[in-house]
């Protein structure tokens, strides 16, 4: 704190007088309390964060599943004012944020440049929901706001998004499990030409909205720069498809759609044209969705089109397992596919022998997952050349597919060969067919899978099958796989001595590698 002007005039005492030094600390006390307090706020804001192993970033506070108490929740506020830059703030999954809500809406306005606000699973209450509309008024520079599994947001959807002119820069909207009533429905379709920047749209799990999907749909019409759409279980119907497949020819860049857990939306695609103008779609997830055989011969003449494609999930469908052979086969005109789930299909020889052949011209492929189609036992070898080209595989389920000791032999001799080097998780589960000596061949050669981090060799829930020799040699495979750390066993049983030796183990690797033998 600089001193105050000494005068030079004659008439001046060398010492300042009382009321020099009374005026001289009124000018310059306040400047140094300022200082301090701001200084031990500092501190205080810093020995905050620290408790929740966070750092201080100007524009960024993530305070996500840290189980905040409402004293935490006043500290958090107290941060604000030190903050004013800040545009990220995720306070999710912290319950006892429910009710309190107000305390932080109040001082909203000090964070006007917020851009990104989580509240996912927090409790809000209705009191909360409707002061965050207030709120949300003072943040003009929004972009990203997620609410998601908030059941109380459903039925005041509009009190919320009030703030939503023409012109928002909203760019994400989350509003999974909200409980929104088929009248929040209508509201998101009158809403939706006010967003013109949105790009992500997800309203999973909101069964009552489909009785107000045409005006979401004709909504959807008004967002061109849309590029994920999610309406995961929302309870679609063959009517609902019909409605979006007037939407997607708007939809030019849409990257990611997700149908998935809409049991009767079956038979909505025989007639959807509007699927095949999604030309930059990588992702596609239709998993349980009760496809016919009419949806699968409108998928063959529509898949192939969409040569971006990166990821498709068909799995739970069991009426294409029969139906499916040339919609597979087409697959081979989908270079760029990485993931491929179709599993639970009840595919047949002849549809598996299709998938077979145009998957060796998946040579980007990270993730099969083929369980629960029990055609794929005894028949593995079909899958041999794909194994040798996919070098990219990271990810092979083939749980409950009847595999035989043939097949596992096959694929150690795969592994043995220097291939699946990439592999990370390996699912074997629920295949009781195979003998110890098939285990042997496989344990003998999976320390060579050098980035492998999960193997699941369970057995069926009504199986019990004491642990042969090969369990020695899993233990020896484990100490030079790096990265493992889950293997799952469930109902094996380990003799007195295996569990010694597992015991030893354990102690050996300090318990990193978790082995999972529960299920009796």
């Amino acid at each position: 704190v600089p001193s105050a002007p000494v005068s030079h005039s004659p008439k001046m005492s060398a010492h300042p007088s009382s009321s020099t030094v009374s005026n001289s600390q009124s000018l310059y006390s306040k400047p140094l309390a300022s200082e301090m307090e701001l200084e031990s706020r500092m501190e205080g804001n810093e020995q905050f964060l620290q408790k929740w192993g966070k750092k201080a970033v100007d524009k960024c506070l993530d305070l996500n599943n840290c189980r905040l108490t409402t004293a935490d929740v006043r500290e958090t506020v107290a941060l604000l004012p030190s903050l004013p830059d800040l545009e990220k703030l995720d306070l999710s999954w912290n319950d006892f944020i429910g009710g309190t809500l107000h305390l932080l809406t109040q001082q909203m306005h000090l964070v006007s440049k917020l851009k990104i606000l989580r509240l996912g699973s927090c409790r809000l209450t209705t009191d909360d929901v409707r002061a965050l509309g207030e709120a949300l008024q003072a943040l003009p520079e929004l972009e990203e706001l997620n609410l998601s599994w908030n059941s109380k947001v459903g039925g005041n959807l509009p009190l919320i998004l009030q703030m939503c002119q023409e012109g928002s820069k909203i760019q994400m909207l989350e509003l999974v499990d909200c409980a929104l009533t088929s009248e929040d429905g209508a509201f998101v379709g009158q809403l939706l030409p006010v967003l013109p920047n949105l790009e992500v749209l997800d309203l999973s799990m909101n069964r009552n909205i489909a009785s107000s999907l045409d005006s979401i749909a004709q909504g959807l019409k008004s967002t061109s720069d849309l590029k994920v759409l999610k309406l995961q279980s929302c309870g679609l119907s063959q009517k609902s498809v019909k409605l979006l497949d007037a939407a997607f020819r708007h939809l030019c860049e849409l990257r990611t759609l997700d149908l998935s857990c809409n049991k009767e939306l079956g038979g909505g695609f025989e007639d959807a044209p509007g699927l095949a103008t999604l030309e930059h779609l990588e992702v596609l997830d239709l998993h349980q969705c009760s496809l016919t055989a009419h949806d699968v011969v409108s998928l063959t003449q529509v898949i192939p089109i969409l040569s971006s494609l990166q990821e498709l999930d068909l799995s739970a469908n069991k009426k294409m397992g029969s139906s499916s052979e040339n919609l597979l086969s087409r697959l081979r005109f989908l270079p760029a596919l990485r993931s491929l789930l179709i599993n639970n299909c009840a595919l047949e020889s002849e549809t598996f022998t299709a998938l077979a052949e145009a998957s060796v011209h998946l040579p980007a492929l990270e993730i099969l997952n083929l369980s629960w189609n029990k055609c794929v036992g005894g028949n593995l070898k079909l899958l041999l050349e794909t194994l040798k080209v996919s070098t990219f595989l990271q990810e092979l389920r083939l749980s409950s597919c009847s595999l035989v000791t043939e097949d596992v032999a096959l694929l150690a001799s795969v592994i043995q060969a220097g291939h699946l080097a990439k592999l990370r998780k390996l699912d074997l589960s629920y295949n009781d067919s195979i003998c110890d000596a098939g285990w042997t061949t496989l344990c003998q050669n999976l320390w060579l899978v050098k980035e492998l981090m999960e193997l699941d060799v369970s057995l069926r829930p009504s199986t019990f099958r004491d642990c042969g020799q090969w369990f020695r040699h899993l233990l020896c495979a484990v100490t030079k796989l790096p990265e493992i750390t889950e293997i799952g066993m469930k109902r094996w049983v380990l003799s007195t001595s295996q569990e010694e030796e597992l015991e030893c183990f354990e102690q050996d690797h300090r318990n990193s590698i978790h082995f999972d033998l529960g299920g009796f």
